[in-house]
């Protein structure tokens, strides 16, 4: 990608406090270089920052060019934050895959909806996941030569054939040469197996668990950890997509048959190495293993002992849960209807406390056509429907996981105002389990 088409860093945040702040930096700001470098992503800044002198050319608010010089204690952070990580732009996905969500939603959302990040950026600074096949030799040499690690790849199979099957790229066949790429240069990747049902499974993902599991060795392995997921549809998807939705059955096959390589594992190299997503459990509705299973959850954002570890999270924190509460309360806690059986426990818990009453809806959503859905997943549209006329109490729980990182706006574009119009009800917004108990907790606590 050519320099010029490096954009200036638009800064939307001057932390508190700050070594920005006191410069006076604003929002609005650009940076266009550092030390006469001019930073690609965040990446790059980051590490042009480190340095204790600094010279920033920089481009106002109103648009006046300034250059600020700097001097500070090594690597200490400026305190800016950016508008995206990306100052040159996405590299996207040139692969067709068929069950790929990008393609499984309906046309008209918003834009940001419909974009195929297929980037090594993203990956290391955020757990994205990434195939490979996009990267021009310049992109490898720089995940070499930045020491861009671990990053996280979508293997989905490792015989040649199937993968390009999968992935409908003549490059993905690439993968076990990549996968001794990065273990000649004591690189590491957190390896992701998407697995469709008559095309990557039985043979072919023991094949792909055991090949991988090759480069599980040395003081820094090459493949880190290998995550097995359940393929998810939408009825949007193509007709001729040739992919069928995982069935109890499927998944009880597949958890039996990870479960013997993880023994396998376990007992000659020590460790695990292949996870099974929360997801299998759920859909063959079986309970999930302990918490001592998932080690130090290497891949904890791809759904691997996520449950396990809010379940965790939430016995410690509802200690601070007070005896009773006054006046007394009820909400509606909504949650997709794969997690139900599993958060019976909380909801118990939540229900002890003298004057407050929590009743879970789990649902499933209508709108992307799945009879289990993860809470995730869920839609303005599916809550709309699912809770109109029903008596909701004091008002809802909503879990932000359904909603866009920076705004309350859920999949669908329906954003969180207008389903709390028209449910005619207050919707508490609530982060992971610290927001589930202050949102008990905002209550008038009577201390026993």
């Amino acid at each position: 990608m050519s320099e010029i088409s490096i954009r200036p860093a638009l800064i939307t945040g001057v932390l508190s406090g700050s070594i920005a702040q006191e410069i006076g930096f604003e929002v609005g700001d650009r940076i266009v270089s550092i030390n006469g470098e001019k930073p690609r992503d965040l990446i790059d800044y980051q590490f042009l920052c480190a340095d204790e002198f600094l010279e920033l050319d920089v481009i106002d608010r109103k648009g006046k060019t300034h250059q600020i010089e700097i001097e500070k204690d090594y690597d200490e952070d400026l305190g800016l934050e950016f508008e995206t990580a990306l100052f040159d732009g996405l590299i996207q996905c040139t692969n067709r895959c068929p069950f790929c969500f990008i393609d499984q939603q309906p046309p008209g959302k918003r834009d940001s909806l419909y974009l195929k990040d297929d980037d090594y950026r993203l990956s290391f600074l955020y757990g994205s996941y990434l195939t490979l096949t996009n990267l021009t030799q310049r992109e490898w040499n720089r995940i070499e030569q930045m020491r861009l690690s671990p990053l996280y790849v979508s293997v989905h199979a490792t015989e040649a054939d199937v993968r390009t099957r999968l992935l409908k790229n003549s490059r993905a066949g690439q993968i076990l040469d990549q996968m001794r790429w990065f273990q000649e240069r004591q690189l590491q990747i957190h390896a992701q197996v998407v697995l469709c049902p008559g095309i990557n499974d039985g043979e072919h993902l023991t094949r792909t668990i055991e090949d991988l599991a090759q480069f599980h060795t040395g003081e820094i392995p090459a493949v880190a950890s290998i995550a097995v997921v359940p393929v998810g549809l939408t009825r949007f998807r193509p007709d001729e997509d040739e992919l069928i939705p995982v069935s109890p059955e499927k998944a009880r096959e597949v958890i039996a048959q990870v479960q013997a390589l993880q023994a396998k594992f376990r007992k000659e190299q020590g460790s695990t190495i292949v996870w099974l997503a929360d997801e299998w459990f759920l859909i063959a509705g079986a309970d999930l293993p302990p918490e001592s299973h998932y080690e130090d959850y290497p891949q904890i954002g791809n759904g691997v002992g996520s449950i396990r570890l809010f379940l965790k999270e939430f016995e410690t924190a509802a200690q601070r849960l007070p005896q009773k509460i006054a006046p007394a309360r009820e909400y509606t806690w909504v949650v997709g209807n794969a997690v139900e059986r599993a958060f019976l426990p909380i909801l118990d818990r939540l229900n002890q406390v003298q004057g407050l009453t929590v009743k879970m809806v789990a649902l499933n959503s209508q709108y992307w056509g799945q009879s289990m859905t993860v809470t995730g997943l869920l839609t303005g549209q599916d809550i709309l429907a699912a809770l109109q006329g029903r008596a909701l109490g004091d008002g809802i729980l909503l879990p932000s996981l359904m909603l866009k990182q920076d705004a309350a706006v859920f999949l669908d574009d329906m954003t969180v105002a207008d389903l709390e119009h028209r449910l005619a009800t207050k919707i508490t917004i609530v982060q992971g389990v610290e927001g589930l108990i202050e949102a008990c907790q905002s209550m008038q606590a009577i201390a026993v």
